[in-house]
């Protein structure tokens, strides 16, 4: 079930900085590109965090 959590929190912050790029750039406001940014930055991190690690500690 731990995996199916980790899922759908990775999904709604890839939904959420897509909705914030969206805004942002439609209305030119720099605050929601850089938060989609973060947003973004945090679901690659999610899906690909472990190899991630594995990488470094080599």
């Amino acid at each position: 079930m731990k995996k199916f959590y980790k899922w759908i929190i990775l999904a709604t912050l890839l939904v959420a900085a897509l909705i914030s790029y969206s805004y942002g750039f439609s209305h030119g406001v720099a605050t929601f590109i850089v938060l989609g940014v973060v947003l973004e930055l945090s679901f690659w991190l999610g899906v690909f965090g472990e190899n991630i690690k594995r990488l470094v500690l080599r």
